[in-house]
């Protein structure tokens, strides 16, 4: 077994740890410190800001929404002292000290899990720093990350000697209710803690009576830390506000990254041995959480154990836990592997054979921080192979509608206008106080009826009766796009289109179009906007490479929905020549060749982004390639691959079912539909209505056993399909089908009546 405690170091072992930790320390801080520092790219950090500009005008707490006009004064409860604090960032130094912020916030968590580690902490801080990064920049939960180093630190130290300073604890908690949700983890941590210190209870009279003694000088710094989370503006109400967050994030987990989790096989493994990123950083912890963990287990300390394997857990199904995860990783598990270190380190006689391995070690950790930070400093991080939104540097972020948002701004665009999800937050903040939003980023306020409505609006033809309704139950006269919704998803080229709309801005990032009315003519005339020559990107002027490449890349992906493929060829070009490893370039030069029917070219563009990125999103763009191309098989297989680095991957299944199905492969169809199920939540198997996940599977299913040859099958899932979503006419008529193929004319009348029933109500 492996002692509970080092024995007695020598001297120049102490002093070679020390120095050793000393490197590492620095190292772990710099690296992190630049990983931080990247220009504000956040979705809610723009609402966030703008509720802390209302709290500072109005000296007042909303419970109400006070930002959006579609949810206008529903009841809504969120922390505000973030928002106060980057709004007064902001009034400072602009986007620049949120950068700036964002940097310390990350170098800070290290520093607090570093304060009292050793060289073992320190090392793994290096690889954690990318997690740590990823979950701190300017939105409320950087706080969350900062704070919950903080309670870690204090109470390992209070495990380790019994004397931390744990009246910190209730004056960081004020704080903490204040700024985020996330206080509940702090919580989490005291409940831990004691449980790990009762778990010291059957270890023997000695280590019993030190938990004891700890436990009794802890408890009322304890309670106190309880009893300042009702220090805020609603007291109680703050727990009935964080059950409302919870809920919603249990929604979250269908559309939105962060709150998705891991698949674990060798295509998602493989990424550890990459040199850096998430996924790198995330199996590299899990891999030292398990060694710790067991170390923890042979020193009889059973608690830090628990903590190493359930902090281990927590990212696996919420990537966005992997903050926290690494927290936990760094100061418990750096803790352990460092007993194991100086076990293994007793086997070696010779000091100087010692000094030599942990030169060669922190040489390593040297050459990797060089590498990721060069990464980071030269943007190949960000433009590469990775979708981050941000840059490095200062200030605000490329892919925010800024010019579009100033043009509405100056020429007093009429009416409410329509955003997408994503931009809310900065329309929110740099349209506001005086325009509200559509929706934005807060899930607890709009739910998922405002986010499918806002979904189904971004399918529909501009001159759909589903715009009608929206833009007159809201009065809404102004359309804003941006990159990713809208632009991306073909709506641009459809509203250029329009009878409806018509455009009166358009750069390589947004878009904007007001309504056709008399009031909105003369408008119109001042700015005419063609679609087909537009000159894209906008501006010919760039700050920096970095500037004048997002401009570039961005302009090629809006020229290719906007069909213009020789543009977006020539822009894929100018963006490729500054950053040669870029994804999202060699991915908009497919599309511009795939529009130009080039496409031997373009599936080499596609195949070169796989080989940069192997993720869902490039195995996506090639099967969806290959199905245009007719190429069924080939489509299947390469959705297969995207299935395996998904973590929830039923809605790609269901989508690789009907594959399969077109494709004339009803056996495989049915083993996606089947897979698809399985891995499928409880709330999406009980899902209704025609676009629900369960409908979409029973259909497939039905349509499958009807190819293999099995009718009483077929009819089986056929009625599931009708009893899920029982007014899509369409649905009836297949039954009958179904129903005629088996000799029951009786059914097959009633379903074909029922039928008929449905197309005279939806005439009427």
């Amino acid at each position: 077994m492996i002692p509970t405690t080092q024995g007695p170091a020598t001297g120049g072992d102490f002093s070679l740890e020390r120095h050793v930790c000393l490197i590492l320390g620095c190292l772990a801080l710099i690296y992190a410190f630049l990983a931080g520092l990247r220009t504000v790219a956040d979705l809610d950090t723009g609402w966030q800001m703008a509720t802390g500009r209302w709290v500072v005008q109005h000296h007042h707490v909303p419970s109400a929404d006070v930002l959006s006009f579609t949810a206008q004064g529903e009841h809504w409860l969120y922390p505000v002292g973030a928002g106060v604090v980057f709004y007064l960032a902001f009034l400072l130094g602009g986007y620049a000290l949120l950068s700036w912020i964002s940097a310390a916030a990350c170098a800070g968590t290290v520093a607090l899990l570093l304060r009292r580690g050793s060289a073992a902490s320190a090392a793994i801080a290096i690889l954690a720093v990318p997690l740590i990064a990823e979950r701190t920049p300017p939105r409320a939960d950087m706080f969350t990350v900062v704070l919950f180093a903080a309670f870690l630190s204090i109470l390992w130290e209070n495990y380790q000697t019994g004397r931390a300073p744990l009246w910190l604890l209730p004056l960081l908690m004020v704080v903490w209710v204040n700024v985020h949700f996330g206080f509940a983890a702090g919580l989490g941590l005291i409940v831990a803690y004691a449980g790990t210190e009762v778990l010291e209870f059957v270890l023997g009279a000695v280590r019993r009576r030190a938990a004891m003694q700890r436990l009794r000088r802890a408890f009322p710094w304890f309670v106190g830390t309880a009893v300042a989370t009702l220090v805020n503006p609603w007291g109680w109400g703050i727990y009935r506000a964080l059950l409302l967050q919870q809920r919603a994030s249990s929604e979250q987990q269908t559309w939105i990254a962060e709150w998705q989790g891991v698949r674990f096989n060798w295509q998602t493994a493989s990424a550890a041995f990459s040199v850096g990123g998430l996924r790198s950083a995330l199996f590299s912890l899990l891999a030292i959480a398990v060694v710790a963990g067991v170390i923890a287990l042979l020193r009889g300390q059973i608690g830090a154990a628990i903590l190493l394997f359930a902090a281990a857990y927590a990212p696996v199904r919420h990537i966005r836990m992997g903050a926290v995860f690494a927290c936990v990783v760094v100061v418990i598990g750096g803790d352990n592997i460092a007993v194991g270190i100086a076990r293994v380190g007793s086997w070696i006689r010779l000091p100087r054979l010692r000094a030599a391995l942990a030169g060669v070690a922190v040489m390593l950790l040297a050459m990797l921080t060089y590498a990721r930070s060069a990464d980071l400093v030269t943007n190949r991080h960000y433009f590469g192979a990775s979708t981050d939104l941000a840059t490095f540097g200062m200030g605000l972020s490329w892919w925010f509608p800024q010019r579009a948002a100033e043009f509405i701004q100056r020429e007093n665009l009429p009416g409410e206008i329509f955003n997408t999800y994503d931009e809310g937050g900065y329309v929110s903040w740099s349209l506001g106080p005086q325009r509200l939003d559509y929706i934005d980023g807060r899930d607890t306020l709009f739910g998922l009826p405002r986010v499918e409505r806002h979904r189904l609006l971004l399918q529909s033809p501009p001159d759909s009766p589903d715009w009608d309704e929206e833009t007159n139950r809201y009065h809404i006269n102004t359309i804003l796009f941006s990159r990713g919704d809208g632009i991306d998803h073909g709506q641009l080229k459809a509203f250029c289109a329009s009878n409806t709309w018509r455009p009166v801005y358009l750069d390589e990032v947004s878009a904007v179009f007001v309504r056709r009315t008399p009031q909105t003519e003369a408008l119109i005339q001042r700015f005419p906007v063609n679609c087909a020559t537009a000159p894209l990107p906008a501006e010919s002027e760039f700050g920096s490479r970095a500037d004048e490449f997002a401009a570039w890349v961005n302009a090629a992906a809006v020229l290719s929905v906007l069909g213009r493929n020789l543009d977006a060829l020539d822009a894929s070009d100018k963006a490729l020549a500054i950053f040669p490893g870029s994804v999202a370039a060699h991915l908009a030069r497919a599309g511009a060749l795939t529009g130009m029917q080039r496409g031997s070219e373009a599936e080499k563009e596609l195949l070169t982004a796989i080989a940069l990125s192997p993720s869902e999103y490039t195995w996506s763009d090639l099967a969806n390639f290959y199905r245009r191309e007719g190429h069924g098989s080939d489509a299947i297989v390469a959705m297969r691959k995207a299935v395996e680095l998904q973590a929830d991957p039923q809605a790609t299944l269901v989508q690789l079912g009907y594959y399969a199905l077109n494709s004339g492969h009803p056996d495989d169809a049915l083993a996606a539909f089947d897979e698809a199920w399985r891995s499928a939540s409880a709330q999406d198997r009980k899902s209704t209505g025609m676009d629900s996940f369960a409908y979409n599977v029973a259909t497939g299913k039905a349509e499958a056993w009807s190819k293999i040859g099995d009718p009483k099958q077929a009819v089986f899932f056929q009625e599931q399909a009708v009893q899920i979503a029982p007014d899509v006419r369409e649905s009836w008529l297949n039954l009958a089908e179904m129903y005629q193929s088996q000799g029951r004319s009786a059914d097959a009348e009633r379903a074909k009546a029922h039928a008929a029933s449905l197309a005279d109500d939806q005439s009427r």
